[in-house]
Parts: structure tokens; C-alpha cells; sequence
């Protein structure tokens, strides 16, 4: 699992006095970090390329989701949103604790749910579901589906936790911890060799996400979830900023394609995906 290390980067500190942490990286990314603190790390991250490559590889994540969510910004306010509402007793005289108090149960409840599959990339797909769900786009398990291939598509160093040459272990490991077999397709027929996979939280339960890549270096995802269990559904197809997403509800799985390639083309795997799920039976 990918826990977020506590422990300095460094035994050496950019000053002699303060060493570099993970999360000073991330605050280096978010744009977080005060100037002389920020000094210090682009001084650590000059020195370090390997780092400097991981926060350049977040920092691309952060402009791909912004790209993705930018209709939200963009929303009109709703004519029937009530703009003042009549104040309760007790909070008249400082209206603005009802919303503090909200958004820090939102922060804690966020922290606390995400923290044990990392609290970095959790609160990441947490806040694009809740903003990309306002903006009217995917939603339940193909919505989830499209934020995390954003997430880790883009991820050059790390984009899975298993890699393809452990596969008969990364089936093992999904398949204890979904309940049931799980297992990639072949795609290499198609053009896309697989890469790895991954396990993330899901609505429900934990769900298993494939990578697959193209000899261009095109990413395709398939999102495996147990969420939509005893139903079926037929192929739909949907959009969620740039990503494309192919996804389908058959029996004991819901499963969703996202790329950011062509509807064709992603039919054209969804279908060889759908056609070796079926020979499996």
C-alpha cells in the first residue's frame, strides 16, 4: 500500500537544520509552502532529480483534473438557491461557524476515511467526484472510474502498485481482497500490452483497476467493481472532461474502460474486454 512516509526524504537538510519530507513535496506542489521554505526545497529538488520528477509527474495530475473539473467553475449560481437564509438562534450574531463547522467535518471525514489507502491521493479523487458530480457528467462507478484513470494515467514513475510482471500475484492479491477472482485481459492483440494494476477504494468496497498501454503511450483503465452486483446494464458510453468512458453492469461486476482515445477505438477494446469476460464463464 502506498502509506505517505513520515520520515525525512533526507538525513541531509537543505539548511543544515531542517530536513525534507514527503509532504513538504506535496506542499511544493500545491503551491503551499511559504517563499523561504519553497527556496529551500527547489534548492533540495535541483539536487535531487529523481524527486524533482515525482513532484513534475504530481503537478501534471493537478493541471489534468483542473482541465477535467474546469465546467464547475464556470456553473451558474441556481436561480432557487436560497442566498440568505433566515438565521437560526444561537448563530445570528457569527453566521459563518455553520459553514467553518461543515467544511471542517468535511476535511476530518475526508482525512480519516482516506488515510489508510494514502491520504494524498484519496482526498484527490475524493474532491474531483464531489466537484465533477455537480457539473451534471458521469456518475456512480464510471464517474469513479474516470477520476481515477486521470489520477494515475498520467503517473510516469508509479502509475500501479503491482506491476505486469508479477501478474499471477497481482490476481492473487485482487482476488483476496474483492472475494472473487479477478483477473486483466489479454489486450495485446489489440496493441495494448498491460502494465499492472492496483487496488482502490470504491463506493462500497474495495475495486480493482487494470492498466493497459499502447505503443504510442496511450493509457487505457479498466475499473472492476462489485458495486453494481445483480444487475445488468448494456454498453454505455460517457464523458467526464477528457476522459472517455465505455462501462457495463454483467452479473457480479460493473465494469468501466476509461482512455482518453477515441469512441471507436474504445469500443473497439471494450468489446475484446466483454468477449474474454464471457469466455471465461
Amino acid at each position: 500500500m502506498d502509506f505517505p512516509p513520515l520520515k525525512p526524504l533526507s538525513s541531509i537538510s537543505t539548511d543544515g537544520s531542517k530536513p525534507v519530507t514527503e509532504a513538504d513535496l506535496h506542499a511544493y506542489a500545491d503551491q503551499l509552502l511559504d517563499p523561504s521554505r519553497h527556496a529551500e526545497i527547489d534548492a533540495f529538488l535541483k539536487a535531487h532529480p529523481a524527486e524533482r520528477e515525482r513532484v513534475d509527474d504530481w503537478r501534471a495530475q493537478n493541471l489534468a483534473l483542473k482541465q477535467m473539473l474546469a465546467p464547475v467553475l464556470s456553473e451558474p449560481l441556481p436561480l432557487r438557491l436560497p442566498l440568505k437564509p433566515a438565521p437560526r438562534a444561537g448563530w445570528q450574531e457569527r453566521p459563518w461557524r455553520s459553514l467553518a463547522a461543515g467544511v471542517a467535518i468535511a476535511v476530518v471525514s475526508t482525512g480519516s476515511a482516506w488515510w489508510g489507502r494514502g491520504a494524498y491521493d484519496g482526498q484527490l479523487q475524493q474532491r474531483a467526484t464531489l466537484a465533477a458530480a455537480k457539473a451534471g457528467m458521469l456518475d456512480g462507478f464510471a464517474h469513479r472510474a474516470a477520476v481515477a484513470h486521470v489520477v494515475y494515467s498520467l503517473d510516469v514513475r508509479r502509475p500501479v502498485e503491482v506491476g505486469a510482471d508479477q501478474e499471477q500475484a497481482l490476481i492473487t492479491w485482487l482476488t483476496k481482497r474483492m472475494g472473487t477472482e479477478v483477473r486483466p485481459p489479454d489486450l495485446r492483440a489489440l496493441g495494448y500490452g498491460l502494465i499492472g494494476g492496483r487496488l482502490l477504494p470504491g463506493d462500497k468496497g474495495p475495486v480493482a483497476q487494470f492498466m493497459f498501454e499502447g505503443a504510442k503511450g496511450e493509457r487505457q483503465t479498466l475499473y472492476v467493481t462489485r458495486e453494481d452486483a445483480g444487475r445488468e446494464t448494456a454498453f454505455k458510453f460517457g464523458q467526464d472532461g477528457p476522459v472517455n468512458v465505455f462501462y457495463w453492469v454483467d452479473k457480479d461486476f460493473g465494469y468501466a474502460i476509461s482512455s482518453g482515445e477515441s469512441k471507436p477505438e474504445m469500443l473497439r477494446v471494450a468489446e475484446a474486454v466483454y468477449s474474454q469476460l464471457e469466455s471465461r464463464k
